[in-house]
């Protein structure tokens, strides 16, 4: 496709969004009295990883909501993040588009590099695009109101905000990656929202913004975007859940190797409590039966030190955590509610990847993604059919990483790719090969790549194959490496 026409889109988009105001909806199969279309709630949570929560598998974090919500919903074990750090992720939830095609592949602005190193990191974007098409501006003008409330971390110039990407309102979203404290006033201008009183607590601030939001706009379709800066650090819980877990870890006596950090667990357990804020809301107002919630992490926990109180957590028996290709980094819990859509309780082993959400949500509002004119392709699927039919299949041979950076958790420049239950991950600075079987070994701990050297071979092509279609940007040669220096 061509370079986009945004206002030729807009101009369609709202045409779309008239017609579908005089016309019924079609929602999941059955039809909708007029206007009756379905409002969404995505909460995003920054650096919560795969196992830091009950229903995937946390015997320590206290997360009921979210355990209620995957009763009432999906659960996708193999949900996958496009990036193991944030904006890149992020940028692909808007666009639908790997975060390789935008030219967007590390956290803004992350220019970590490695002296002894062969290669120096890519060069990147250090904002999303503003002539991409998000969700965001596909629901606007389809006539639903939308809000961006928390954390936006994809630039912070007046253009490149949520406020200039579809977003009716913006709570607190800057082009800061993580907030000053997360108690006020010690936030004070990061992030630019002003406490109600002195102990305020981030993200008790921020689901009531998302309620208040919510029912203001009960009368209207509604898109609302709460994207919490937590459990990102500083890692600071409210003194009272700090203690309760000190007491529950030391009554436990947890094993090294597993979760035992009465900080984060704080943390957790205040994020699910928003969760639960917004479910009973949208249960109070009787919406909740038409309205879809999405819940879903950018990318895995942090499992390095960090700062004060890391590390975070630990995300096993998945290998290591942000910052790193391994499942740790890029596996992340994702949680769909869609009421009369999706089977509670149901869960769907296929592996699906965050470029899915645009595609998926133009299908939820009944729009045809093909229709939206976009800059260049998008890679995402929709999931719908998963979402009707956890046992049905998605039309897509593989999912694929780009990451040509040094992450600051010490995540080496890389690409990966997943066919089935294969997992190929190559390393840039000396083209070495990773091949795990994650049915068999999901903690990555045996690397085959030696012992079935043709289905490496295969992934590997089929990885460069999709760099060169995607016009990757590519690490670039150091200098000043010297190999007998450097070993």
């Amino acid at each position: 496709m061509g370079t986009i026409n945004r206002r030729e889109f807009l101009r369609c988009a709202m045409a779309y969004g008239a017609a579908m105001a005089m016309s019924r909806f079609s929602f999941g199969g059955a039809s909708l009295p007029k206007g009756k279309r379905p409002n969404i709630v995505f909460i995003l949570i920054d650096d919560m990883g795969w196992a830091d929560v009950g229903c995937f598998g946390s015997n320590l974090y206290e997360t009921p909501s979210i355990d209620r919500l995957a009763s009432e919903g999906l659960r996708f074990t193999d949900g996958y993040a496009a990036c193991p750090v944030c904006s890149p992720t992020r940028a692909s939830i808007m666009t639908g588009k790997y975060p390789a095609r935008l030219r967007l592949t590390n956290f803004i602005a992350g220019r970590r590099t490695l002296k002894g190193s062969p290669i120096l990191p890519a060069d990147f974007l250090v904002y999303m695009p503003n002539e991409e098409v998000t969700i965001a501006e596909v629901l606007k003008y389809a006539g639903y109101a939308t809000c961006h409330i928390g954390k936006w971390h994809m630039g912070g110039e007046k253009e490149h905000l949520p406020e200039s990407q579809g977003f009716d309102v913006n709570i607190g979203g800057t082009g800061s990656g993580m907030p000053r404290s997360y108690f006020w006033p010690r936030w004070k201008g990061n992030p630019p929202i002003r406490g109600n009183f002195d102990g305020e607590y981030l993200p008790d601030r921020l689901s009531e913004e998302a309620c208040n939001f919510i029912e203001a706009h009960k009368q209207q379709p509604f898109f609302v975007y709460l994207s919490h800066h937590a459990v990102h650090i500083p890692i600071e819980g409210k003194a009272n859940k700090v203690a309760k877990y000190q007491i529950k870890i030391k009554t436990n006596h947890p094993l090294k190797g597993q979760q035992n950090n009465p900080y984060y667990a704080a943390m957790v357990e205040s994020v699910d409590e928003s969760v639960g804020r917004v479910m009973d809301t949208l249960r109070r107002l009787k919406i909740d039966d038409h309205t879809i919630v999405v819940f879903f992490s950018d990318n895995g926990g942090l499992s390095v030190r960090e700062g004060k109180y890391t590390p975070a957590t630990t995300n096993a028996p998945l290998r290591a955590g942000k910052g790193y290709l391994y499942e740790g980094g890029i596996r992340e819990p994702w949680i769909v509610k869609w009421p009369g859509v999706v089977r509670p309780g149901s869960v769907c082993k296929v592996p699906v990847i965050s470029v899915d959400f645009f595609p998926t949500v133009c299908e939820m509002v009944g729009l045809d993604r093909r229709s939206v004119k976009t800059k260049g392709p998008i890679d995402g699927v929709s999931v719908v059919p998963l979402l009707k039919n956890p046992d049905a299949t998605l039309d897509r041979e593989a999912i694929y990483w780009h990451y040509p950076h040094f992450s600051n958790q010490g995540g080496r420049p890389g690409g990966a790719i997943r066919v089935g239950d294969f997992k190929l991950i190559e390393r840039y600075e000396f083209g070495t090969l990773e091949l795990y079987d994650l049915k068999k070994d999901l903690g990555e701990t045996t690397n085959l790549a030696d012992k079935t050297p043709h289905k490496a071979r295969q992934l590997r092509q089929m990885l460069h194959h999709w760099r060169k279609e995607v016009n990757a940007n590519m690490p670039r040669p150091n200098p000043n490496y010297k190999p007998k220096r450097n070993g």
